[in-house]
């Protein structure tokens, strides 16, 4: 059954997923995490060739849905994005993050997961997490730094500076960043590729890359849940959530 804030439609052997919720800036629950892990997991057997992960609008993903109205995150939420990331870096299929617009918190760690991630100029990427005072999930706390080196991650998970779609390519964050006019011609023509292309050499490729760059992943994720827990329960995070959603600075003790 679909559910909302997903759609999922597949043909030709390439299956598109997108979060569709735009007037939140395609902000995710659990439920609409699960569906879009789902929809990789099956493609995986029912002759997909190429997977495509965007955002309806201006957004690919905010993150976790905390502005008002969502729920509070919980290890529920958490949860559901690890088996995402999982599902994302595990499939034999390959992944094409389409990063139309803004990927922030655990909406930047699905982008960064998959296998090719080309943005449009006008993109950008934040690990937000530290806004309201948590820690990066979802696996950015292995994805980022395997891309990019330890001091640039570093300067992303504990600043949640916001870096642009050109400075992302140019540190090697994602592939690509396209300009917003040829954005949609690059995707299909990685589509075309991937479709023809060898799907066996694909799977052994991704495998053995995945192999030698996230030998750490599970142990990451567990970390991540093991930290993420203990600040779920703290008075930074109910301040953090609560500034954010009155949209007034943060007033954090260490708490």
């Amino acid at each position: 059954m679909a559910v909302q804030g997903l759609r999922v439609q597949s043909q030709d052997g390439v299956r598109r997923i997108t979060f569709d919720k735009p007037e939140r800036l395609n902000a995710l629950t659990a439920e609409i995490i699960h569906e879009a892990a789902d929809a990789i997991d099956s493609a995986a057997g029912d002759g997909t060739r190429v997977i495509v992960l965007t955002g309806e609008g201006r957004a690919f993903s905010a993150g976790a849905d905390v502005g008002p109205g969502g729920a509070t995150p919980d290890l529920g939420t958490l949860d559901a994005a690890n088996r995402l990331t999982r599902t994302i870096i595990g499939s034999p299929v390959v992944v094409v993050a389409a990063v139309n617009g803004v990927a922030a918190g655990v909406g930047c760690s699905f982008a960064l997961a998959a296998d090719l991630t080309v943005a449009r100029e006008s993109a950008s990427f934040m690990l937000a997490f530290t806004k309201i005072g948590l820690m990066p999930d979802g696996g950015a706390s292995i994805l980022v730094p395997a891309a990019i080196g330890r001091a640039r991650a570093a300067r992303m998970a504990l600043l949640a500076e916001k870096v642009t779609a050109a400075q992302a390519a140019e540190w090697g964050l994602i592939t690509e960043s396209v300009p917003d006019a040829a954005f949609d011609a690059r995707i299909e023509e990685l589509v075309q590729v991937i479709a023809e292309g060898p799907p066996l050499a694909y799977a052994a490729t991704k495998r053995v890359l995945n192999a030698a760059t996230l030998s750490a992943l599970e142990s990451t994720l567990e970390g991540e849940r093991s930290g993420q827990a203990d600040l779920l329960a703290t008075a930074d995070f109910a301040e953090g959530i609560a500034a954010f959603q009155a949209k007034r600075a943060a007033r954090f003790t260490g708490r």
